[in-house]
């Protein structure tokens, strides 16, 4: 078994982290070290690059992970450009947002999510105990002499 490899936090440079703890304990040392934390910096290619808040922009610029999210964001499926109908004769251009034939796991494309919020409508309630208890009352004979 290899030795884990250890990162160094930021905030407190005599601990120790296996990179796999690293994120949770820099939001731990975070909380720890407010005046410090103030200080300091995430990077916004990766969340683990904290450091000042003065050298920061020269990490971003020379950051290792900046290359991979640049290449996400080239092959962002926001950015595209449609033909227009000149150059491809009458035909109308394709939406990329048409549901494609190949989606076979999905009932209907058009449907709407599932985990959209209805509005909350507080109700009273009662336990079974008490609604037959009220039942009884209801059909129960009153004991009240008649004149």
């Amino acid at each position: 078994m290899e030795p884990e490899a250890l990162g160094i936090c930021p905030y407190n440079p005599q601990h120790r982290i296996p990179l796999r703890r690293f994120q949770y304990h820099l939001a731990s040392c975070r909380r720890k070290n407010p005046q410090k934390a103030k200080k300091m910096a995430s990077c916004k290619y990766n969340a683990c690059h904290v450091f000042p808040i003065k050298k920061l922009e020269e990490h971003e610029a020379a950051c290792v992970n900046r290359s991979t999210v640049e290449e996400e964001d080239s092959s962002s499926p926001l950015k595209f450009s449609l033909p227009s109908s000149e150059q491809n004769g009458n035909t109308p251009p394709v939406s990329p947002w048409l549901p494609s034939s190949d989606v076979w796991n999905v009932d209907s494309t058009n449907s709407h999510p599932m985990f959209v919020l209805k509005t909350f409508v507080p109700q009273k309630l009662t336990c079974e105990i008490d609604a037959r208890e009220s039942e009884r009352e209801d059909h129960t004979p009153s004991l009240t002499p008649r004149p």
